[in-house]
């Protein structure tokens, strides 16, 4: 075997092994995109309930509409919880700037609604329930 041949066949080689591995990132970052923000979706809780109980109980069709109701009723309870954890969370968070406010400079307060700036507009994006207005950290 020639000096050509055998960097032709390591060229090659080199060329599949980074052609696997920029599909395997490609693929792996669409897994990640899916289990992150697609499975991840609150308002899907209900159905997701209901296919999971189905496939792993082998439930008839008249065992999930019996048991429909149920789900839905649970599905708008975790909602509602979750909703007013994030509620609290926020008014907990809201008050903490408040009271660090009287202790900053105003070059720190500025920074600090920056910071709260950023945060609301994460997650105005869609991650989670839109906080409800939060107090300024002025004093």
């Amino acid at each position: 075997m020639n000096r050509t041949l055998q960097w032709k066949l390591i060229a090659g080689f080199i060329l599949v092994f980074v052609a696997g591995g920029i599909t395997g990132a490609f693929l792996g970052g669409l897994y990640a995109r899916h289990l992150f923000f697609e499975f991840h979706r609150p308002e899907q809780i209900g159905t997701r309930m209901k296919e999971r109980l189905r496939t792993e109980l082998n439930l008839t069709p008249e065992q999930v509409a019996k048991i429909s109701p149920i789900i839905d009723k649970t599905a708008v309870q975790l909602r509602d919880i979750r909703r007013e954890t994030g509620r609290r969370v926020h008014e907990t968070i809201a008050e903490a700037h408040r009271q660090m406010a009287a202790n900053l400079t105003d070059e720190q307060r500025q920074k600090l609604q920056q910071i709260e700036e950023r945060h609301r507009r994460w997650h105005h994006r869609g991650f989670h329930e839109p906080p409800a207005e939060l107090p300024s950290a002025t004093p």
